[in-house]
C-alpha cells in the first residue's frame, strides 16, 4: 500500500476524532457562556462566570478525553503501521485498531506511561539544546537554542508518534523495551527521518494560514450577531482599567471581538489539522522510520549513546534491564 491509500483507509479515525474534538470545543463553549450570562444577571460580573465557565468546561472535556479519544490517535497510529510494514489493511481497520491498542494497552493508565516516557526523552533533549545555546552564546545563544528547541517540539511530537507506532510495530515486545527501541531508532537514523522536516513545516503554516484564517472570518461573523455580550464585557475591562490594570485595550468591543475569533480560529486550525493533515504528514514519516528500524538491529552500543544523552531513557532502560519495567 502507498502512503495515500493508508490514509484513505485509516481516515475513519480522523473524522472520528474530528467529531469529538469538535464537540469538546462546543461544550466548553457553551459552559464558558452559560457562566457569562449567569454571573452577568447574578453578580453584574460576567468576566468571572466567563472565567469559572471556561475552567469548568476544560475540565469536564479533559476526564472524557483521558478516557475517549487517546483511543481515536492510538487507534490510527496501529493501523497506519500496520499497513506500512505489512502492506495491507483489514477491512474493519477502525474495529481492528482499537483490538490493538487494548491488547497492547490493557489499561488507559499503561498508554499515556508509555507516551508519557517518549515525551520526556525528547523533551530533555530539546531543553539540553537551549541550555547548550545559552551556555556558548550568552542571552543570544539562549534565544538561538530556544528557537531550535521549538522547533524541535514540533518534530517532536511526529516522533513521538513514530515512536507509538514503533511500539504496535514490535507487538511481541513489551511497550516499555519497545519504547526505548523506538527513541533509539530515531537517534540512529536521524538524518533518513530529517527529510521530512520541510513538508512538515511547510504545510503546517499553509493549513495556518488557510484554515486559520477561514475560521477567523465565520467567527468575526458570529461574534458581530452579538454586540451587547461584547459591549458588557468590555466595559468590566474598562472598569478594571480604572482602577490602575492595564487592560485599556480589551475596553474596546471590537477588539475583543479580533481576539475572540482569533482565538476560535486557531482552535479550530489546531482541531482540523491535527485530526486531518497531520496524518497525512505522518503516514510518510512513519514509513521512513520503520523501514530505517528495518534495516540495521538496534545494539547495546546504541542504547549506551542514548543513555548518555537522556537521564529519563537512562532510569527505564536500567528499570527494563533488571526487570522492573
Amino acid at each position: 500500500m502507498d502512503n495515500k491509500a493508508i490514509y484513505k483507509k485509516t481516515l475513519v479515525f480522523s473524522i472520528k476524532r474530528f467529531l469529538w474534538d469538535a464537540m469538546s470545543f462546543a461544550v466548553i463553549i457553551l459552559v464558558a457562556t452559560a457562566g457569562f450570562f449567569i454571573a452577568d444577571k447574578a453578580a453584574s460580573n460576567g468576566l468571572i462566570g466567563l472565567a469559572v465557565g471556561v475552567i469548568i468546561g476544560i475540565i469536564i472535556v479533559a476526564i472524557a478525553s483521558h478516557f475517549i479519544s487517546y483511543v481515536f490517535k492510538a487507534g490510527q497510529i496501529a493501523m497506519m503501521t500496520k499497513g506500512v510494514a505489512e502492506g495491507k489493511l483489514p477491512e474493519d481497520v477502525y474495529g481492528e485498531g482499537k483490538k490493538i491498542v487494548k491488547e497492547k494497552f490493557v489499561t488507559v493508565a499503561a498508554y499515556y506511561a508509555v507516551t508519557g516516557v517518549i515525551k520526556g526523552i525528547f523533551n530533555e533533549i530539546g531543553n539540553a539544546i537551549t541550555a547548550l545555546g545559552k551556555a556558548v552564546g550568552g542571552d543570544n545563544g539562549g534565544a538561538v537554542g530556544g528557537t531550535i528547541a521549538g522547533a524541535i517540539q514540533t518534530v517532536v511530537g511526529y516522533l513521538c508518534d513514530c515512536c507509538l507506532g514503533w511500539v504496535f510495530y514490535r507487538k511481541d515486545e513489551k511497550a516499555t523495551k519497545a519504547t526505548l527501541e523506538g527513541a533509539v531508532l530515531f537517534f540512529k537514523h536521524g538524518k533518513t527521518l530529517m527529510k521530512n522536516l520541510g513538508r512538515v513545516f511547510g504545510m503546517g503554516l499553509l493549513s495556518l494560514a488557510i484554515i486559520g484564517g477561514a475560521f477567523f472570518g465565520i467567527f468575526y461573523l458570529i461574534t458581530l450577531a452579538f454586540p451587547d455580550a461584547f459591549a458588557a464585557l468590555a466595559n468590566e475591562f474598562a472598569e478594571m482599567s480604572a482602577e490602575g490594570k492595564d487592560l485599556g485595550f480589551l475596553a474596546d468591543p471590537q477588539n475583543l471581538m479580533f481576539i475572540v475569533s482569533g482565538i476560535g480560529g486557531l482552535i479550530m486550525w489546531s482541531i482540523i489539522h491535527s485530526t486531518f493533515i497531520r496524518p497525512f504528514i505522518l503516514v510518510g514519516v512513519l514509513r521512513n522510520y520503520i523501514e530505517s528500524g528495518k534495516t540495521e538491529a538496534i545494539s547495546g552500543t546504541d542504547f549506551a549513546e542514548l543513555d548518555k544523552k537522556s537521564k529519563k531513557f537512562a532510569k527505564l532502560h536500567q528499570e527494563v534491564e533488571s526487570g522492573a519495567a
